[in-house]
């Protein structure tokens, strides 16, 4: 026995040490010397305590080199996974759950997309050779290192990354920016299938004689209908993130306490383990950026020096239509076009399937653009839906742009910058250490014919699916050094001084008047601390906006045991706090409402379709205060329901919700409890491996459309928060070498690593990190130096 025992110490100390030796392997190097072919010198990459590297180096293509082998050492699996979910490769690494994913972006034209615009990049432009440095330090590192342990696990096959996968990425940003796919199907539906009296409530200017209805059947709406939960569900099924809004602004050296411009921002984007951006603090003689860098791209998005910096949020303009064909019916390769009957281009692609035989995919276009239902397979409905999006009609040199964009210190150079962006729509707000801010609605705006209105499917056989050109970048909505003092950005709906129309699938305007409401304080002098408050600012006037006249009736309807709720949200102050309970209360009532009045008229699947829109957003206030709406009826009755009756029943069947959910207990009820992030990763979603590779579960405070962004979609408690802000920067350009900001996870995406997860409790504290710029503080910070030679 004591033989036998001592042998299976040993077995299990073996096993222990294989397990460490293994785990160890795949950890990142963050000190030491490696070699790397292609370097001109050596390079410096000193960590710090979050283990951001500060990267010197002594010529430009040494710089983005290195950034290539940090980045990658630290996200390769990130990077993987985002080229595969953009070119449509996920299911030869998930199996078959994830054919539609590969489908449907295949059918989006983002891979053929890519691969041509790769082809035409000219290898001598600055822009260009610093991509291909960086995608260059990529696949050096993933030749000379073991393969992450995600890689082990799927049996992923390492690939060189080049330049196709770079553009592709940067079309996946572009899609997850476009609410086109969930917003114009549940509107047409509405509109043809309900009346046009359903859409009063959500403030869209019809305009019939200029639109046709498309002749869709009954399988047609249900190809929409699957097009626009399929959107939503590949990027949910991949474990990575969407991008989702915004908070910006920048302050004048007049209005800050410091005497010069302040810069906000905080992006909304999905959260993942890793989180979306990689920090990185790059210099050579002549440039300097501590930067925010995506998977995949050379030049950071995000950006800051000792002389300017900038920060993004969506536009949210509407820069795809959907549109649907008319066919032929003795041709169905066939559409009607301009007067005459044209040839549908086609082609097939292979999707691979782990597991399984591969999936041959038939590829159509017509004049239009991409028929996106292809991706439905043999399930497609009769009416080919074609797809106008700009990201694929457009020069689009948005690589060009952001190099630019880095080095931009000039309000002409920004501008100059910004006008590159063509797709996907970005807000550019800016400041520079001189005293001036701006900002730049940047996007190619397509000219639609009068009368065209575009929340709505387009029929292709007329000419209003045709495009007349592009607006002038002169013409964007755009602001620079405005006599106020300040420029926010919150994506709302922008008014230029142009006077033209900007269609678009715009957030509330609740953020932004919040944000607006602080930054018009003529009274205060902001700083790096108040701008803290504003950022973490968890209340919205939108909640007593849409109670106000709903109250007097719920009043009515509850019982003398629930006046004491009813008071609650009375006396609500619209703010998100962990220990709130009227947040709870109100969160549920929204999606009951929702539920109650619409459920019906759009059936399960619409429904849940209009509730992933921000279009109900503005509906629901709407509805609230219109007595008369044909919404409040239940089609589901004998009895025609109105506003009283269908308000008490959703009031009751909130409470009765919360109490089997939550227990009778009110004092349980508190938004902390209820309202949780938890960090997902890709592999996550499996038992088990979700213990190895999440991070969470945190109470999280803020709210839908609050300014602290913590956001969860609608539905019933508890609510899991899907987007929020992806960083938070704050820089004053009095001292812009002690900047701040935060990480939602950690710099690293390799599990076990000390950088994995820490960052995560002190961004949902609301706390923030310094972000060392200054030579006297890189020393101070540093925890470990990297030293990467040339070749010999």
């Amino acid at each position: 026995m004591k033989s036998l025992l001592k042998i299976l110490i040993i077995i299990v100390v073996i096993i222990c040490a294989a397990g460490a030796w293994y785990i160890n392997s795949k950890q990142p190097q963050r000190s030491g010397e490696v070699s790397l072919a292609n370097l001109q010198a050596s390079v410096s990459v000193r960590y710090d305590e979050r283990g951001v590297p500060h990267i010197q180096a002594q010529n430009e293509s040494d710089m983005y080199r290195t950034l290539g082998y940090v980045h990658a050492q630290d996200r390769l699996f990130q990077m993987e996974m985002v080229r595969r979910l953009a070119r449509g490769e996920l299911a030869a690494i998930l199996g078959p759950k994830l054919i539609d994913s590969d489908r449907l972006f295949r059918s989006l034209g983002i891979r053929s997309y890519a691969d041509a615009y790769a082809a035409k990049m000219d290898p001598n432009t600055p822009a260009n050779k610093a991509l291909m440095a960086y995608l260059d330090g990529i696949n050096q590192y993933q030749n000379t290192h073991p393969a992450p342990i995600e890689f082990d696990i799927l049996g992923i096959t390492k690939r060189p990354f080049t330049p196709k996968d770079s553009v592709s990425v940067a079309g996946y940003m572009a899609y997850s920016f476009a609410a086109a796919f969930r917003t114009e199907p549940v509107l047409t539906y509405i509109r043809d299938q309900l009346g046009s009296e359903y859409l009063d409530v959500f403030d869209l200017a019809w305009h019939p004689e200029g639109v046709v209805a498309p002749n869709l059947a009954a399988n047609d709406w249900q190809d929409l209908n699957r097009l626009a939960q399929l959107s939503q569900q590949a990027v949910t099924d991949s474990g990575l993130a969407l991008f989702e809004g915004s908070n910006a602004w920048a302050v004048s050296g007049n209005r800050t306490a410091s005497g010069k411009p302040l810069l906000a921002g905080d992006p909304h984007i999905g959260f993942a383990v890793p989180s979306v951006w990689y920090e990185a603090h790059l210099s050579y003689p002549g440039f300097e950026l501590y930067g925010h860098h995506q998977a995949l791209s050379a030049t950071a998005s995000l950006g800051h020096n000792l002389d300017f910096g900038w920060s993004i949020t969506m536009f949210q303009n509407d820069d795809i239509d959907l549109i649907a064909e008319k066919l032929n019916p003795d041709n169905a390769n066939q559409v009607w076009y301009q007067g005459k009957w044209v040839e549908l281009q086609s082609r097939s692609e292979q999707i691979a399937v782990k597991g399984a035989d591969p999936v041959t995919l038939t590829l159509r276009r017509s004049p239009h653009g991409p028929i996106i239902n292809d991706a439905l397979g043999k399930h497609a409905g009769k009416t080919p839906i074609a797809m106008w999006w700009a990201f694929l009609e457009t020069e689009n040199p948005i690589l060009d742009a952001f190099y630019q964009l880095n080095r931009a210190d000039t309000l002409a150079k920004a501008r100059a910058a910004s006008e590159k962006i063509h797709a996907p729509g970005l807000n550019i707000v800016w400041a520079n250490a001189s005293g001036d801010i701006g900002w730049w609605a940047a996007a190619k705006l397509p000219l639609r014919p009068d009368g065209v209105n575009p929340n709505f499917i387009l029929d292709g056989s007329s000419y209003e699916a045709d495009k007349l050109g592009f607006v002038p970048f002169t013409a964007n909505p755009q602001e620079e050094n405005p006599a106020r003092g300040y420029i926010v950005s919150a994506n709302y709906q922008p008014v230029p001084d142009s006077g033209i129309e900007v269609p678009g699938y715009y957030n509330l305007p609740a953020r932004g008047i919040r944000l607006n409401q602080g930054l018009a304080d003529n009274s205060v002098k902001w700083n790096i601390q108040n701008s803290q408050a504003l950022q973490l600012d968890s209340g919205s006037g939108y909640a007593q906006r849409l109670l106000k006249p709903l109250l007097p009736i719920i009043k009515a309807a509850a019982s003398a045991d629930e006046q004491e709720l009813v008071l609650l949200l009375s006396n609500w102050n619209g703010d998100h706090q962990l220990e709130g309970i009227a947040p709870t209360i109100f969160n549920q009532l929204v999606y009951q409402l929702a539920y109650e009045a619409m459920g019906d008229e759009m059936g399960e699947s619409f429904f849940n379709t209009l509730i992933n829109t921000r279009v109900v957003d503005f509906a629901l206030p709407r509805l609230a205060a219109e007595a008369n709406s044909p919404w409040w009826d239940n089609r589901d009755t004998s009895v025609i329901e109105d506003r009283t009756e269908t308000v008490a029943i959703a009031w009751q069947a909130s409470l009765k919700h919360l109490r089997s959910t939550l227990g009778t207990d009110t004092a349980n009820w508190q938004w902390g409890k209820t309202h949780t992030l938890t960090h997902g990763h890709p592999l996550g979603q499996q038992d088990l491996l979700d213990k190895m590779f999440n991070v969470g579960q945190f109470a999280a405070p803020g709210g839908h459309e609050t300014p602290n962004n913590l956001s969860h979609k609608m539905g019933p408690t508890p609510w899991k928060v899907a987007y929020g802000p992806s960083t938070r920067r704050l820089i004053d350009f009095a001292d812009p070498s002690h900047s701040l900001g935060i990480n939602p996870v950690g710099q690293s995406g390799v599990a076990f690593d000390q950088h994995y997860q820490d960052q995560a409790q002190t961004y949902i504290n609301g706390q923030y990190i310094k972000q060392h710029f200054s030579e006297a503080d890189i020393a101070a910070n540093t925890v470990s130096t990297l030293k990467l030679i040339p070749v010999k």
